[in-house]
């Protein structure tokens, strides 16, 4: 059955941003809710006032359901296809958040919010992926880096609300925010609804007339325009090329013709380094940051945290427009080398406490938390949610997202899970740690990830098919092949580039 409720063209390819970006200010949303709440009276007495363990344990849980939720759709995200999945999605976000709401013990809110983690798990491995899929090469890195902008947008909604609700007292004050949630969530079930299912997954399924309809309407062209039928035989290629491919469970660690293995470890990797780059240290507990190390009140601290979040978002403003010019390596690099740097610097600020010039480089350091989160937005926040579908082939994207995207939950709880005790134990020592992390990654982004922008997702199968060669290169060698073969001949020498020396040869005949 045929879902389109949007028309075609622009309209349609506006409803599925819309659809995407609000299914991601939700996961926003979740990330933040509960950093205004923790210190919340009301809701430490429910929770009986827990220690730093527990309540490390309370918020991070949520984070180990994600990577539960990254897991499951491992197994049933292929079977399901990327709607079906995001209804399942919602689903358990809903389940979760009307628990949360109602909770009245540790054990009670601990349950909810892994169930509320394992629908986030599910909704942020597939949401890009869904994105990716239904985007030109062209617009496809600003399309993607959008929606993790959008984290921002929830995130500080979280944050406002928070301190808004702080001022009504009693319960309503922190379970009318988790509340919420569930509002979020079914205005993402409707406008699904509403929506094609991927084409690349309705061609894996055999179901090309419904593929070739839906790439129509998302273009708004008839089956027979160029670039419909360049891109459905594109699509029909890459899944031909698999055919021989092992198709089993661990097939997409080994590294075959496409290296899919190397290629999983990379999208792994990525996620990996944004988690460690301390961003949820401060997402979660800046407010708690600002009131025990820096030493500011707590209602000025909730203040200053909601508007640190703001630069969050202003920064990624930057990568959703521009990610399709700047790349997607460069950014990383400069990125992480600016973040190692910058807590550095807050490390250091804060060494002075004790000291008679304590409380003015105490203030400093709140100057360069807002630098840092400007900067994160605009390299770290965006890249790697458009970076981990797009480098995965066709047959290993479902599962390669979902492991990657784990590896962000799995990172994030371990990082939630000690930020407590660690701001509490070693204070000001705590930000060398993330200033280690991020120098680290800059020899790894450098040497390890390929530039991806501009290529179509069948296209990046070139750069692990002939290695060595750059995906500017490649990217212009075949739209050389296409402009004067057409496109059976182009078909015909795509599927025979399995070497540096077979598209040499085809360089060789242009001339």
């Amino acid at each position: 059955m045929k879902f389109n409720w949007f028309g075609r063209g622009l309209s349609l390819r506006i409803a599925i941003t819309v659809a995407c970006e609000m299914a991601f200010i939700l996961f926003g949303y979740d990330q933040g809710v509960f950093s205004g709440i923790i210190g919340n009276e009301d809701f430490l007495k429910h929770m009986n006032y827990p220690g730093d363990g527990l309540m490390g344990i309370i918020v991070s849980i949520y984070n180990l359901g994600c990577f539960s939720g990254c897991i499951i759709n491992f197994f049933i995200g292929g079977y399901l296809g990327r709607r079906r999945a995001m209804w399942l999605a919602m689903a358990w976000i809903i389940i979760g958040a009307v628990l949360q709401t109602t909770a009245y013990s540790p054990a009670h809110m601990m349950v909810a919010r892994f169930l509320t983690g394992i629908g986030t798990g599910i909704e942020t491995s597939t949401v890009p992926m869904y994105q990716a899929e239904l985007s030109r090469p062209h617009q496809r890195g600003r399309l993607v880096c959008s929606e993790a902008m959008f984290v921002g947008v929830g995130i500080v909604i979280a944050y406002f609300f928070d301190y808004g609700m702080a001022y009504a007292g009693g319960p309503i004050a922190w379970r009318l925010p988790v509340a919420c949630q569930i509002v979020f969530a079914l205005v993402v079930v409707v406008l699904v609804f509403g929506l094609p299912e991927s084409p690349r997954h309705l061609y894996n399924l055999d179901r090309g007339e419904e593929a070739l309809q839906v790439l129509c309407d998302v273009y708004d062209k008839t089956p027979d325009d160029d670039e419909v039928r360049q891109e459905s035989q594109d699509i029909v290629d890459a899944i031909a090329l698999e055919q021989n491919v092992d198709k089993g469970w661990l097939s997409i660690f080994k590294n075959d013709e496409l290296q899919t293995g190397k290629r999983v470890l990379l999208a792994y990797g990525m996620m990996f380094m944004q988690q460690v780059s301390g961003i949820n240290f401060i997402v979660y507990y800046v407010p708690t940051a600002l009131e025990h190390n820096v030493g500011l009140d707590r209602n000025l601290s909730m203040v200053l945290g909601g508007c640190i979040q703001c630069m969050f978002f202003l920064g990624s403003l930057i990568p959703s427009f521009g990610s399709d010019r700047l790349g997607r390596r460069m950014p990383m690099i400069v990125g992480s080398a600016i973040l190692g740097f910058l807590m550095m610097i807050i490390s250091i600020l804060l060494s002075f406490q004790g000291s008679s010039i304590a409380k003015p480089t105490a203030s400093a350091s709140v100057a360069i938390f807002f630098i840092w989160m400007f900067v994160f937005g605009a390299t770290g926040n965006c890249i790697p949610w458009v970076y981990v579908p797009e480098i995965l082939p066709l047959r290993a994207r479902a599962k390669g997202t979902a492991l990657g995207i784990s590896s962000n939950w799995l990172w994030n709880f371990v990082v939630v899970m000690i930020t407590p005790t660690t701001i509490n134990s070693l204070h000001w020592k705590t930000y060398l740690i993330w200033m280690c992390t991020n120098f680290s990654f800059v020899p790894l982004l450098y040497f390890f990830y390929p530039e991806t922008k501009n290529l179509t997702l069948e296209e990046i199968d070139l750069l692990y098919r002939t290695p060595g060669r750059s995906a500017r290169h490649i990217a212009d060698e075949l739209r050389r092949d296409k402009l004067r073969d057409g496109e059976k001949g182009f078909a015909e020498r795509k599927a025979d580039h399995k070497s540096v020396e077979a598209v040499e040869e085809v360089m060789e005949v242009g001339k």
